[in-house]
């Protein structure tokens, strides 16, 4: 590892350290030669001394050096012990001249207890390294996770998803096996990951730290606080703590040595989606040959989460992935407490349904979903090939909302709403959506777009679009939720994928203690949505009609 330190040690850094050991340990003077600018040049060499790979070349340089012209430790020693006593003062003409040889070996010593304290630590990190495989004691961990322990040892999958109810004891199992790994393997470090970046230290990263003690494992690791890192002494390995809320943050990590081998999502439905899953993934995990990934989180009630759905696929696609799903049952009664077990049981009797999603892991709902009658399928070319009764809508935006188009057809018949194409994009002006719109030949029926910005319906009539402003009035937004609600609504994730996104994860708004508040959800995303309410305005305007 010390090699590879000083193999990527900048043109800077070794100017800087050649000058430090050169000029005898003036830390000021060797910042000053290496170039560094003298506005906060103080602050700056606190920096550059404290950085590992420095202080391994250093001591590599301080070996390579005639020993006939450095004195040992003990030698100096020995010498300044002399000139307190007296003894060296008949030595020197001046004591102008012993005061700077007094200064040269002082300056001369803090190089040299560098170098002793680099080697203790290269020693140190060897020993680590040459110690063999460690195991934690499996019974600080719930019996259920066992052989998610050692699947993990012999390295049969890289991927661990765990949906657990309250008091599975999920992420306490998660931060051993994350201790584990880190001590057998000297060139990973460990990312864990919370959606926002303020919770971190009330949860994983004091989650961490209980399970070094518990691990028995206290005077091997180094707590920070900022930035939020846990250091592994023996080797330096860091376990990072960040939140998905600043993905600069996560790209600016870059370890000094090995690579991010470990990376573990926290409450992991709290994240945006897949999407930002991956990302983070491809950002964090780069330069070694094996990685592990966990995911743990407590399964939302709505089945079209996109967590349970994520973990749904994962399981069923994902060669490469366990699922475990774990409750508090699988847990010795005495780690949970009698007061925990009492209150499990008193949800249970008063209320079977949210017990069974809160405690057991179950997604048993709809999870306050407003459009609950969804058909989840393919829509073939042949089926649209005979629908009559197209009715469009759009809903204007700009950044940070969207513009969005809907095309759909509807089936009085059978109460059934198919929704055909849609188009979902930021930032795109009226001449380019109404190009899009032409350019697909949805330019055969009339749109109905929001009446807010007329100047846009207006555009869309210049360029031969049959367009119209919908019709709004008080109790407009919930009589046409209302209409909606009471059909079927045919979803092909394929041509929708956004459409798909907003209607299953439209939710009701739920109090503090967690019951659904009337009234329609404000502040989710319901472009879409909007859209399909203006295109069927008509009906459910008209008169007679009953939503």
């Amino acid at each position: 590892m010390q090699d590879e330190l000083i193999g990527k040690l900048k043109p800077q850094y070794k100017a800087f350290a050649d000058n430090y050991i050169e000029n005898g340990g003036n830390m000021t003077k060797a910042a000053r030669d290496a170039g560094y600018a003298e506005k906060g040049l103080n602050k700056r060499v606190g920096r550059l001394m404290a950085n590992e790979g420095i202080k391994a070349y250093i001591a590599c340089r301080q070996q390579e050096i005639d020993s006939q012209r450095i004195c040992s430790l003990k030698e100096i020693q020995e010498f300044r012990s002399r000139v307190v006593r007296g003894e060296e003062k008949d030595q020197f003409e001046l004591d102008a001249a012993l005061t700077e040889r007094l200064k040269a070996a002082n300056d001369l010593e803090k190089a040299l207890k560098i170098k002793e304290e680099e080697e203790e630590r290269q020693r140190i990190a060897e020993a680590a390294r040459n110690a063999g495989i460690w195991h934690m004691d499996l019974d600080i961990i719930a019996d259920g996770f066992h052989p998610i322990i050692r699947d993990i040892r012999n390295r049969k999958h890289t991927e661990y998803d765990f949906p657990g109810g309250r008091g599975s004891t999920k992420s306490s199992s998660v931060s051993c096996i994350v201790g584990e790994l880190i001590k057998n393997n000297s060139d990973m470090h460990a990312l864990i990951l919370r959606k926002v970046g303020n919770t971190l230290k009330d949860s994983v990263y004091a989650q961490m730290k209980w399970a070094i003690q518990k691990m028995g494992l206290e005077d091997e690791f180094i707590y920070k606080l900022s930035p939020l890192e846990i250091i592994y002494k023996p080797t330096g390995q860091k376990i990072y703590f960040r939140g998905a809320d600043d993905p600069l943050k996560i790209k600016s990590i870059k370890p000094e040595f090995g690579y991010i081998g470990i990376i573990w999502f926290e409450e992991l439905d709290q994240f945006a989606g897949p999407e930002e899953i991956r990302s983070i993934e491809q950002s964090a995990i780069r330069g070694g040959d094996v990685a592990y990934k966990f995911k743990s989180f407590n399964p939302p009630k709505s089945k079209n989460n996109w967590a349970n759905e994520y973990v749904a696929e994962t399981e069923r696609d994902n060669p490469d992935a366990v699922v475990y799903r774990s409750t508090y049952k699988d847990v010795p009664p005495e780690w949970l407490g009698q007061k925990f077990i009492d209150d499990a049981e008193h949800l249970r009797k008063i209320n079977p349904e949210a017990y069974e999603n809160e405690y057991d892991g179950v997604a048993n709902g709809s999870g306050g979903n407003v459009f609950e009658y969804l058909e989840i399928r393919e829509i073939t070319d042949d089926e649209i090939s005979c629908m009559d009764r197209i009715y469009q809508g759009v809903d204007w935006g700009w950044y940070p909302d969207k513009y969005a188009f809907i095309r759909s057809y509807y089936d009085s018949h059978h109460e059934k709403i198919y929704l055909i194409d849609e188009n979902y994009v930021n930032k795109t002006p009226n001449k380019n959506t109404a190009a899009w719109i032409k350019e697909h030949g949805y330019d055969d029926y009339l749109i109905t777009c929001d009446s807010n910005e007329n100047k846009s319906v207006n555009d869309y009539r210049d360029m031969g679009i049959v367009a119209r402003g919908a019709i709004k009035g008080p109790g407009s937004v919930e009589y046409g939720f209302k209409w909606l609600q009471g059909k079927t609504i045919v979803i092909d994730r394929r041509r929708t994928p956004n459409a798909y996104n907003e209607i299953t994860k439209y939710e009701y708004a739920r109090d503090k203690d967690g019951n659904v508040m009337s009234g329609y959800p404000e502040g989710q995303e319901d472009h879409i949505i909007a859209a399909l309410r203006y295109a069927y305005e008509d009906f459910f305007n008209r008169r007679g009609n009953s939503a």
